[in-house]
């Protein structure tokens, strides 16, 4: 069959390939971003183990997070352009600042053009590159659905990113193999499967999440604290005069924000900026790290990253409130996989999952995945320094799980990849060799107690 990979696409890849410090964006830098870090693939392709002799591939899964987007509204600009407005009138601007209204401005009105809470042009070149990505390291699977008149099935949210995050990437994928094009039925919507957290499922979540006293005096402990009035003084100072910072905190304009608001606002135009890079002026980004230090924008980072923890994450150590609703989730990627087993050839080759990170963190939760095995001991705050777990590498934007299935005669082996990373599962499953990546089905039926 030939494969035909067209160059927007190719560029995509590449792009997508670069490794975080290509960028001058390394680990402690990105980690700053929380959630809101754009995607970069966990491992060279180059480099991935080929399953033992025999074994062919024979089907592939995947939980994508949507693609980089714009803000999801116009909330933050508003707060802070309210701020910047009023100092500009009373002249009590610093020489930074001056540049700070017309840099928001610009921004907003490149994510309006876009549409607040849409997929970004960096975000779609995401999906695309990770399309092409998957079509490269499995070519005879895909060979073998078009051959063999399998189907390709894509089911998202029903979110708008969500469902354009599908369309982009099956088309990538028929794009780079246009004999899969007959492979692709219509796009799906599952809610309860996929934006669980807000569906009949998540119900018992939505209430702890709304009234839960423990969590609230949790998160309230970790933002009020000494630590982050002075960095919201800090990245105020870098736009406002000292005179005008003193009023913000004064809560001369409680109105409009206070200090850490209004703090936050700053950070999280910072943040989803890289998303929108290709809207920016020239596409040579909006280098909003002007308007806040490493060490601060690190600090309102970790307060994200808490939040997130505790409401999405593995959160308190007796509670499994926020994880448990994505057991159906996990039971459909084993579920494909045993009808693909059960089944002998079948009729599915490929499932291709789109959601958010609210189903991306407690999946990764439920299933320990790297970084999210460890929860909140009784009495020990989430810090980055007593746990491993980083927003930015658990459910960056475009983040993905996916399973490679391959099979021997009646043998069925799995393998996973986190963000196109190879990685072993839990500690309790036992993998096909010491070291090894790729496990037997029905020891991961075993091990997750599928019985």
């Amino acid at each position: 069959m030939k494969r035909v990979t067209p160059v927007l696409a190719l560029g995509a890849l590449l792009l997508a390939a670069l490794p975080a410090h290509a960028t001058g964006d390394g680990p402690a830098r990105r980690d700053g971003y929380g959630t809101k870090a754009v995607y970069s693939p966990g491992q060279d392709p180059r480099t991935y183990r080929q399953p033992p002799a025999g074994y062919t591939a024979v089907f592939t899964e995947n939980v994508s997070r949507h693609g980089s987007r714009s803000a999801t509204d116009g909330e933050d600009g508003d707060t802070v352009l309210a701020l910047w407005d009023r100092a500009a009138a009373d002249g009590q601007l610093t020489r930074l600042g001056r540049e700070f209204g017309p840099d928001v401005r610009a921004l907003e009105a490149a994510m309006s053009a876009v549409g607040y809470g849409s997929l970004s042009g960096r975000g779609k070149d995401e999906l695309r590159a990770t399309a092409v990505r998957m079509e490269k390291r499995l070519p005879g699977l895909f060979d073998s659905i078009a051959r063999n008149g399998e189907k390709i099935d894509v089911v998202s949210s029903g979110q708008g990113r969500a469902v354009d995050s599908g369309t982009v990437f099956a088309t990538a994928l028929t794009d780079a193999d246009p004999a899969l094009k007959a492979a692709l039925g219509p796009a799906r919507v599952d809610k309860d499967l996929l934006y669980f957290h807000k569906s009949a499922g998540g119900a018992d979540y939505q209430r702890w999440l709304a009234g839960d006293e423990r969590l609230a005096s949790t998160l309230e402990s970790v933002t009020d604290q000494p630590a982050t009035h002075r960095a919201a003084a800090r990245v105020l100072g870098r736009i406002f005069a000292p005179a005008f910072v003193r009023r913000v905190t004064g809560g001369e304009f409680s109105a409009v924000a206070s200090d850490v608001t209004a703090a936050e606002a700053v950070y999280n135009l910072y943040a989803i900026a890289p998303a929108m890079s290709e809207e920016s002026p020239d596409g040579r980004g909006w280098d909003f790290g002007r308007y806040l230090t490493p060490r601060d924008a690190a600090w309102f980072g970790y307060l994200g990253d808490a939040e997130d923890f505790y409401e999405k994450g593995p959160s308190f150590a007796d509670s499994d409130i926020t994880y448990k609703m994505a057991a159906p989730l996990l039971d459909d990627l084993f579920r494909q996989v045993e009808a693909k087993r059960d089944d002998g050839t079948g009729t599915l080759g490929a499932e291709l999952r789109f959601t958010h990170a609210e189903e991306i963190i407690p999946l990764a939760a439920l299933m320990g995945l790297p970084g999210s095995e460890k929860p909140a001991k009784p009495g020990r705050t989430y810090t980055y320094a007593t746990n491993p777990w980083r927003g930015a590498e658990v459910a960056p934007l475009a983040s993905n799980i996916q399973w490679d299935v391959f099979r021997k005669g009646d043998d069925y082996l799995v393998r996973m990849l986190y963000d196109e990373k190879e990685i072993p599962f839990k500690a309790d499953c036992k993998p096909l060799s010491k070291g090894s990546t790729f496990y037997r089905l029905d020891e991961l039926e075993k091990c997750f107690d599928r019985s």
